[in-house]
């Protein structure tokens, strides 16, 4: 596969392809070990987070981090502090907004993808913070 110029929007709808993609393959995989999805994209002013599941008793918060290559590192390296702050107070709006009476017990997830011409490893790591 020929990779366009980092700066053109070639590359930029080649890199929100793969995104979706791998968030695609990631709610598939997640259903199937028996996550039931119950939002996909949500955003509010906190922040975005790409998927929210009930797992048992547990809402999920899942971040997909999906790379084609490790030039900046894999997708299980890619969770700063920032971003566990982000993710932080995206679940907590969410949980605000859906009007919870008792505050559910909550889990964050990373999975994890390498794309090279199709998903060749998927890595699910639970309770990562």
């Amino acid at each position: 596969m020929v990779r366009p110029d980092k700066d053109s929007s070639e590359s930029r709808s080649l890199k929100q392809y793969i995104g979706q993609a791998g968030e695609d393959y990631a709610a598939s995989f997640l259903t199937e070990a028996g996550l039931i999805i119950l939002q996909r994209n949500f955003r509010c002013p906190k922040g975005e987070i790409d998927i929210i599941a009930q797992d048992r008793d547990d809402l999920v918060f899942i971040e997909v981090r999906t790379r084609s290559s490790a030039f900046r590192g894999w997708g299980e390296e890619s969770i700063t502090w920032l971003k566990r702050q982000r993710l932080q107070a995206v679940a907590g709006f969410y949980i605000l907004q859906q009007g919870y009476e008792v505050w559910p017990r909550i889990r964050f997830d990373l999975v994890a993808l390498r794309w090279q011409e199709e998903i060749h490893f998927c890595n699910w790591l639970q309770a990562i913070f």
